[in-house]
């Protein structure tokens, strides 16, 4: 009630926290209080302890991101433990790998045709297609049509530049007016640049003017090398878009179903013990998914990835706890179900476990690890109810 209490005092009408930028301490440290006072609430049922821990830790992750704001305004901060040894987490090796193909080909095709046909300007060809692929790649399904906007806008600033090289800059004698001269199309380029619409195609026509230009104080106006060096450019720039025809991206669909495999091959083996994590490193592991899971990805596959994440750690917790009362036997037997894709069984498991730590002594009043534990059962049953077409996926007949 007292996080409400600030939460409601430090909004405006439109909902949002105005007095949050100005002092972030006051609603951290009462999130912080609410957290712990959250954490040693009696509660009678396992549904109430899920609800208060579940509360906590989302009260938690509030007072993280206050704490975070108040390092931006310069207000004290909490000290946050370092951790040792951080760990790289890539959520999916195979899209970096088809990129890193994709660039190696078009690379090696276009060094091949380099020396095969003695180009002068062959490097300048194969520096802009590696700009080109490498630049572009991570944009996944959109990356052929923004190569394709870059090769345009290369295109067209070779245009633009040649005008301004041979048409405009013979007849200026002064800086002034050779500053006027290429200002009058680097700004409005920059200025298109800056917004969402073809900005591949500006950003081509910002980034290879100067190249082209080459400015000096001593202007030369050698058409054979202007011309040949554009060629270049543009030759490089078409290989890249080319490339990204032939060797596609993985497909948004594709990708959404590798990220719920990599998941439930990974929850698998943290059931079976496998993959020894921590809490935090499993949600972080998830959490990174989660981030580059395309746009197309339906609600229903969401879901899946944080039932998976909150299944996870709920196994992780309650595997401590089962170790303390010593039942590691059943919570195993629960687990090895789980890992073999029969979620009902694993249910029907989950649930004798749960009438277990229900007759154990003192259960009944409330004890903390007890109910805690039921607490963790009832999530994770209730996770495998809901999505059990995908923790069964893959199961052995």
């Amino acid at each position: 009630s007292s996080t409400l209490a600030v939460w409601s005092a430090s909004s405006r009408s439109d909902g949002v926290p105005a007095g949050w930028m100005a002092d972030p301490v006051r609603p951290r440290r009462a999130c912080e209080t609410s957290a712990r006072t959250l954490t040693t609430l009696p509660a009678g049922t396992p549904s109430l302890r899920l609800l208060a821990d579940q509360t906590a830790k989302v009260l938690d992750g509030i007072s993280d991101a206050l704490n975070g704001l108040a390092l931006l305004v310069g207000a004290p901060v909490r000290s946050v433990p370092r951790r040792r040894g951080v760990q790289l987490r890539v959520p999916d090796w195979l899209p970096s790998l088809v990129n890193a193909g994709r660039a190696f080909v078009a690379i090696g095709i276009v060094e091949i045709f380099w020396i095969m046909t003695e180009w002068p300007n062959g490097a300048f060809a194969i520096t802009f297609t590696a700009i080109t692929v490498l630049l572009l790649a991570p944009q996944a399904d959109r990356a052929y049509a923004a190569a394709m906007g870059f090769m345009i806008g290369s295109a067209l600033g070779t245009v633009c530049t040649a005008i301004i090289a041979f048409a405009v800059l013979p007849g200026l004698e002064t800086f002034e007016a050779f500053s006027l001269a290429i200002g009058l199309y680097l700004v409005p380029a920059g200025a298109l640049m800056a917004q969402p619409w073809q900005t591949a195609m500006f950003t081509a026509m910002v980034i290879n003017f100067v190249p082209l230009l080459s400015p000096a104080n001593q202007m030369s106006y050698d058409t054979l090398q202007f011309y040949n060096f554009a060629l270049a450019i543009n030759a490089g720039s078409g290989a890249g878009a080319l490339s990204f025809r032939l060797l596609p991206p993985l497909s948004p669909a594709f990708r959404t179903r590798r990220l719920l495999g990599l998941t439930l091959r990974d929850l698998r083996r943290l059931a079976t013990g496998h993959l020894p994590l921590t809490v935090n490193d499993w949600e972080g592991r998830i959490c990174g998914r989660l981030a580059v899971l395309p746009n197309a990805a339906e609600p229903l596959q969401r879901s899946q990835l944080l039932a998976a994440s909150s299944l996870g750690s709920e196994i992780i917790q309650l595997r401590h706890i089962a170790t303390r009362l010593g039942l590691g036997s059943d919570l195993d037997a629960a687990l090895e179900a789980l890992a073999q894709g029969n979620s009902a069984i694993a249910t029907i498991r989950f649930a004798r476990l749960d009438h277990r730590l229900a007759s154990l002594p003192g259960a009944g009043s409330g004890a903390p690890l007890a109910l805690q534990a039921r607490g963790s059962i009832l999530a994770i049953s209730e996770a495998l109810i809901e999505h059990a077409s995908y923790f069964d996926a893959g199961a052995p007949v």
